[in-house]
């Protein structure tokens, strides 16, 4: 019998792998910075760093070739923060505190998706399909990565203008980019004639499940504040219950959206966003946010360690082109059609560029990726993965290195933690 003493399983590797990632991004900054950045950027080059020192550890997870891994991971990463982004918002405001919002989902991320697509189709040479695909999975903001730039926990404060229109969007976008995706599903296998699947894209893909996520969300919502909170009078939970509850408010809000044939992310956002109107000051809205932030961060962190770790298998499909849409999306097509979308608000300049520029890019887009992937087989795969992964990694340095100065900057000019004024759009302070 062969003596196996020293062999390396590639699983015990991998876990080697991830703790060493862990510890150095999330470590070695504070070590150098008195305000270090976020880790994101790190956490994706130390699994390039790993990947490259032991590139057979990672050869089961290649998204090209397991793209399920991927969706499941990152829909799970997804559902748990768009419910916890809900339980954020202390405060809903009125119509005026939302306009910037709508005007990002009705106006920026439609043009988003069509620029993309463009530059896919016409630079990339991808297929019709897949360059819809491609706008679809990039044009919505992420929930998980834009942590810093959002609005703070409950009953923390920090809701200024510009954290609640960063907040809502990632919330809602993540939902309202899946029509596009189905429309990319059907050019697809149809072909490009809409008049083979138009009607019914908009009727099911549009109405019905747009509608299904949002009233079932706000159902599933009101439900659990009054089980969870409200009723009966005597009720023990929300005083002691435990912070894993928020898994029940996010794997039914989402579970049975599903099953209905509705978007569960719009769904999940939404019941969590009805479910703080339950006492909206009660502090077991925190512990619920608490455990599921503790859950999402860690999951994010191990998924951007893997997703680093197999960009070196992508690159041989990465080519200047797709370089170009990566940073293309990032600082120009993000910012000017969010500066287009928010004429018209009541956010000063500054503000509206803030929220233009700050579109980060990330976990969402997996999820949409690998869905797709598992569902239609597109020519244009491996480009797909290459070029959605380059641009994470791309929005992870960009905003993840700049995100924090810039929020210092604005909560100052908004007084941290006073909250919204009784007219929740009032524009910005001009500089000092």
């Amino acid at each position: 019998m062969e003596d196996a003493r020293f062999a390396f399983d590639s699983y015990h590797l991998l876990l080697v792998a991830l703790g060493a990632s862990l510890l150095v991004a999330y470590w070695l900054p504070h070590l150098f910075l008195r305000k270090p950045p976020a880790a994101t950027a790190l956490l994706m080059a130390c699994g390039m760093a790993g990947s490259l020192l032991f590139p057979d550890v990672v050869a089961g997870i290649n998204p090209t070739e397991n793209p399920g891994i991927w969706e499941i991971s990152a829909e799970l990463v997804v559902i748990v923060v768009l419910f916890a982004t809900g339980l954020r918002i202390d405060d809903l405001g009125g119509r005026r505190l939302w306009w910037p919002t709508v005007r990002l989902l009705a106006i920026t991320m439609p043009l988003t998706i069509a620029a993309v697509a463009l530059l896919g189709w016409s630079l990339a040479g991808m297929t019709v399909g897949g360059a819809i695909l491609l706008g679809a999975v990039l044009a919505p903001t992420d929930p998980v990565l834009a942590g810093d730039l959002q609005i703070g926990p409950p009953l923390e404060g920090k809701e200024h203008p510009v954290r609640f229109a960063l907040t809502t969007e990632a919330g809602l976008n993540d939902g309202l980019a899946f029509p596009f995706v189905y429309l990319a599903l059907h050019v697809a296998s149809q072909g490009a004639d809409p008049s083979l699947w138009l009607a019914k894209w908009f009727a099911w893909d549009v109405l019905y499940r747009i509608g299904v996520g949002t009233l079932l969300g706000i159902g599933i919502g009101w439900l659990l504040g009054r089980i969870l909170i409200a009723v009966p009078a005597w009720n023990t939970v929300s005083p002691s219950g435990p912070g894993v509850l928020a898994l029940a408010g996010v794997f039914l809000a989402y579970g049975v959206v599903e099953l209905a044939e509705g978007y569960g992310f719009i769904a999940a956002f939404v019941a969590g966003l009805v479910f703080r109107r339950a006492e909206a000051r009660h502090r077991f809205h925190k512990r619920l946010h608490d455990f599921a932030s503790s859950i999402e961060h860690a999951i994010t962190a191990i998924l951007l360690v893997l997703l680093g770790s197999v960009m070196p298998s992508l690159w041989p499909h990465l080519d200047w082109s797709h370089t170009l849409i990566g940073f293309g999306l990032i600082l120009v097509i993000r910012p000017l059609s969010g500066m287009l979308g928010l004429i018209g608000t009541p956010l000063s300049l500054r503000a509206r560029a803030v929220v233009a520029i700050y579109g980060v890019r990330g976990i969402g887009s997996l999820y949409y990726l690998g869905y797709a992937a598992t569902h239609v087989e597109f020519i244009d795969e491996g480009q797909l993965w290459a070029l959605v992964a380059f641009t994470i990694f791309a929005s992870t340095v960009v905003h993840g290195l700049t995100a924090t100065a810039t929020v210092e900057v604005l909560d100052r000019e908004y007084g941290e933690g006073d909250g919204v004024e009784s007219d929740p759009a009032v524009e910005a302070p001009r500089g000092r």
